[in-house]
């Protein structure tokens, strides 16, 4: 999935008919899954709304929690495909419970934490987050100075397209995700362009033919990332992060910072009595657990429900502990 994320596949989507008012925030989509199997939840489970933002770790992690929400605790799990910010909107009109994976957004967080108090921090989910400038691994391979960003101007002709107006483009994912890269590509002088790919699917689909076929390409991406499995990276090396040097986003000239991925929860959530915020409270599981999952369900052509039930079967000791307490 900066991925300050507003300050990283991740499905654009239709307006909620129910409600929020996101006409300028990007759209929503409402998917319903049943609640089925045997509780062991001592209170009963209302709805469960939780947010899908649009890349596919997320989708990984909501794939699990609604899994286990609906075959343990008797919840009815509503999933809804939202944008970021869109999704912290929902804590104040009270149509989402949860946002499962949050890559810092410290601007969302003082709104709706901190001023509006709709929102709880819960604690990490295990996962650490990376965002980053990357080539493929041939390419720093053959061109050993690549990784330096202070030699990319050399090699700007190489990564030209017809939509970097005779630039290197760089090429990002999703509009909502998290970037200061048209900032960094100014700041740091290099001759290249920001082009917006449009998606999580359309970086990697890039990644593996330029690997494949030995194309250059200079893009944006981030850890956790199953795809990582299967094509090998390089990461380009900018300025070192330093605490505040992103703190204006019109003058950010270095790399983004590392991120310990957490999950918001809504105040009337919290208060609600339901078994599944103790669930939430206590999900942790690591890159490799979410990567698993994100394989299951973008490259196996696993449903959600599918991917979720496959891996907490073949992790029950880990469910066990999120349960306790329910």
């Amino acid at each position: 999935m900066t991925m300050h994320r507003n300050r990283r596949v991740r499905v654009v989507a239709l307006l909620v008919a129910s409600g929020l008012a996101v006409a300028a925030c990007g759209g929503a989509k409402v998917g319903d899954t049943s609640s089925a199997g045997a509780t062991t939840a001592s209170k009963p489970c209302p709805e469960l709304n939780l947010a899908v933002n649009p890349w596919v770790g997320y989708a990984a992690n909501a794939a699990v929690i609604a899994y286990v929400a609906e075959t343990k605790l008797g919840c009815k799990v509503t999933k809804k495909d939202l944008k970021e910010e869109v999704s912290w909107q929902g804590f104040e009109t009270g149509q989402v419970d949860a946002v499962l994976e949050n890559w810092g957004h410290e601007d969302l967080a003082k709104t709706y934490i901190t001023t509006k108090k709709v929102a709880v921090d819960f604690g990490p989910t295990g996962n650490k987050g990376i965002i980053g400038w990357y080539v493929p691994q041939w390419m720093a391979d053959q061109y050993p100075d690549i990784t330096d960003y202070k030699n990319l101007n050399k090699y700007a002709d190489m990564f030209k397209t017809s939509e970097s107006a005779g630039l290197g483009q760089l090429l990002d994912g999703d509009p909502s995700y998290v970037t200061n890269d048209v900032a960094l590509v100014k700041n740091l002088g290099l001759h290249y362009k920001v082009v917006v790919g449009g998606s999580e699917t359309a970086l990697i689909k890039s990644l593996q033919v330029a690997t494949e076929q030995k194309k250059p390409l200079l893009f944006y991406f981030y850890e956790p990332q199953w795809a990582l499995a299967d094509y090998k990276v390089a990461r380009v090396n900018l300025p070192p992060y330093t605490t505040g040097c992103d703190s204006d986003p019109a003058k950010v000239a270095c790399d983004y910072p590392p991120y310990i991925l957490n999950k918001v929860v809504s105040t009337k959530f919290v208060n609600s009595g339901s078994p599944a915020v103790t669930l939430i409270k206590n999900f942790t599981w690591t890159n490799d657990d979410q990567n698993l999952v994100a394989k299951y369900i973008s490259q196996d052509g696993l449903t959600a429900e599918a991917a979720g039930k496959k891996w907490v079967d073949a992790n029950p000791d880990k469910v066990k502990a999120w349960l306790a307490g329910t």
